[in-house]
């Protein structure tokens, strides 16, 4: 698959005859796809930031929901699917069937529901449907937001597919191309790492922490790597932002994101309320939204800002 796409990538993945259909589409109705999503009874169909589009048997695209007309997945299908991410060893992906995604080439993630064991460590053992994401790599969406805010404390907010991921990663490598690095990547979504490679560029002197709590990541970050900034996703916890907190006070920047489309609603939650009212970020970033990803409405300079 050297030199592949990401279409390419997930339909490497797929049985030869769902395989086909999506390789006849005709290359132009491509530009903007985010999902290629199958469900075990159901449609395979294709997510844009602005529509969905229905997989016909007869290879065509549908903008609505026919069962007469479009394919339907068989369970035997998602099942293929999963033993062709697994390489055929369903039983050497325990991790990735307990987490319920797995990572591929070109940085193209999986994600998959069903029903888990019911064991101590529970894992997929029956699956429904799969997501297959195209990782959204934009360079250069970050440029001009990096060269006024490069030496700042940094939140950036929005709501779900505005962007975060995609703008924190432009973040990420900018910063990580001229400073020392720290990426806590937990769900591996942001470099993406596949065989120990980033699939995605996040920085030349980016060193990366994945699969791991952001807190237990920060700590280890602090301790062991000696980073002048660290970047993380999706602020949830207290732990978190106690582990941000601790590791500003040892003199490492932070650029984070959280969820949340306004100020107002944003310190209503206690773990960003704390990382605010500590006095210690300089600059909150909120993004427009779902129709315009990764693109800044509005930046809100904190009193210890500049």
């Amino acid at each position: 698959m050297q030199g592949s796409t990401s279409f390419e990538t997930i339909t490497s993945y797929l049985p030869d005859k769902l395989r086909r259909l999506l390789l006849n589409i005709p290359r132009d109705k491509l530009s903007g796809l985010m999902e290629v999503r199958l469900r075990a009874g159901g449609a395979m169909y294709l997510v844009y930031s602005d529509k969905i589009s229905f997989i016909r048997s007869d290879g065509g695209l549908s903008s609505y929901y026919n069962k007469k007309e479009i394919y339907n997945v068989t369970a035997a299908d998602v099942k293929e699917t999963v033993e062709r991410l697994c390489h055929y060893s369903v039983h050497s992906c325990g991790k990735q069937l307990s987490q319920g995604y797995f990572v591929v080439k070109n940085g193209v993630r999986v994600g998959v529901s069903g029903a888990y064991s019911a064991t101590d460590k529970p894992v997929l053992t029956e699956f429904t449907s799969l997501n297959f994401r195209v990782s959204r790599c934009v360079e250069g969406c970050a440029d001009e937001f990096f060269a006024s805010n490069y030496d700042k404390n940094i939140i950036i907010c929005g709501e779900v597919n505005s962007g975060k991921t995609t703008i924190l990663r432009d973040l990420c490598r900018l910063t990580g191309n001229v400073r020392k690095c720290a990426l806590i990547d937990e769900r591996n979504e942001i470099s993406c790492l596949y065989d120990g490679v980033p699939q995605n560029d996040v920085g030349a002197m980016t060193d990366i922490i994945s699969n791991s709590s952001r807190s237990a990541g920060i700590i280890s970050a602090v301790r062991t790597l000696s980073p002048e900034v660290i970047v993380c996703d999706e602020i949830a916890s207290m732990s978190d932002s106690e582990a941000i907190i601790s590791g500003i006070g040892c003199g490492v920047k932070f650029i984070v994101t959280a969820h949340g489309t306004c100020y107002e609603e944003l310190i209503k939650r206690k773990e960003i309320a704390y990382l605010i009212e500590s006095g210690l970020f300089d600059v909150v970033a909120f993004l427009r939204g779902a129709s315009a990803p990764s693109k800044i409405r509005e930046i809100k300079r904190l009193k210890n800002g500049n």
